[in-house]
């Protein structure tokens, strides 16, 4: 795991060609084709078990494969691992869309549409910047939170309950993940298309990010005690506005970092996070990625460390 991270901050994402979320993406859209007609949730379930199990075949080969070597398997191991979650880019683009932001707004408009779902050619700067840290925050969970928090399940069980292969199912665990959370990307609408194909992959990712959302803002709160932001503020909105976004999950770190900044994040029409007890700029941006990095870290340590005391104590 360490070392995926290490190669996340320092390479980021794979080549968009031999990228496995790609791939994934191409296995869905072709299933996704093939049971469409289908007009009852029946599709969902179906295009779900076909890319489950022709993406994990997949990643068995690869897995056979480098198993032949210890240095291939251990470096193609990491390699996989990265990709099943994105650090770098999440944190960068963030960034990048503040520079914008200073250097131009019709070019920052542009560079957040990326981010968004929602029109961007007429946002003003605070409803840029907060798109920005709405994005940022929402996706600590499903970039890195919710995959790692279930590669450390997993791994914990997998120490103490004999399977085959044991490499290969800790492997698969964080994958697995990826694929719901990409199918809810692709399918996981209520337009008249997808509403019955997507309603399955978008349920089933909701009930997997249900707890490690309520986790990664819990470790919002705690890091902005570190960095001296308003943690009983962050805590505070937490717990009155994270209900408040459609989505049941995605409030938790949104509605914890406009507390910790003492902003307000809004969405047009959908919700409401925080109190506007000043106005908000772009440099609230940084603040948000610093507070995103020192979750990510320290997420990360609290990992490490538990893994390390139930493995010696166990």
């Amino acid at each position: 795991m360490i070392i995926s991270l290490v190669i996340d901050v320092i390479f980021g994402e794979l080549p968009g060609k031999i990228h496995p979320v790609v791939i994934i993406g191409s296995i869905i859209n072709f299933f996704k084709n093939v049971f469409i007609g289908i007009k009852n949730r029946l599709s969902g379930l179906l295009l779900t078990v076909s890319v489950v199990i022709v993406s994990l075949i997949i990643l068995y080969i690869i897995y056979i494969i480098c198993s032949l070597n210890l240095i291939l398997s251990i470096v193609v191991f990491s390699v996989l691992l990265s990709s099943t979650y994105s650090v770098k880019m999440l944190l960068q683009t963030a960034t990048d869309v503040r520079d914008d932001l200073n250097e131009d707004i019709g070019k920052a408009r542009k560079s957040v549409s990326y981010l968004v779902s929602r029109n961007t050619e007429e946002l003003t700067e605070s409803f840029i910047v907060s798109a920005v840290i709405e994005s940022l925050t929402e996706n600590i969970t499903d970039s890195y939170v919710a995959p790692i928090f279930y590669y450390f399940i997993f791994g914990l069980i997998l120490l103490y309950v004999p399977v085959n292969n044991p490499i290969y199912c800790l492997l698969a665990i964080p994958f697995i993940y990826r694929i719901f959370n990409t199918m809810d990307a692709m399918v996981g609408y209520t337009t008249d298309e997808l509403k019955d194909i997507g309603f399955f992959p978008a349920k089933t990712d909701d009930i997997l990010n249900y707890i490690p959302s309520r986790i990664a803002g819990m470790f919002v709160v705690m890091s902005s005690r570190l960095l001296g932001f308003d943690w009983r503020n962050s805590y505070r909105i937490m717990r009155r506005d994270a209900r408040k976004c459609p989505s049941p999950n995605s409030g938790y770190t949104m509605a914890s970092t406009a507390g910790a900044l003492n902003i307000q994040l809004i969405k047009k029409d959908t919700y409401i996070l925080g109190d506007s007890n000043k106005d908000i700029i772009a440099d609230d941006i940084s603040k948000a990625v610093n507070l995103s990095k020192l979750t990510i870290l320290l997420f990360t340590v609290t990992i490490i460390v538990l893994f390390t005391l139930i493995y010696v104590i166990l």
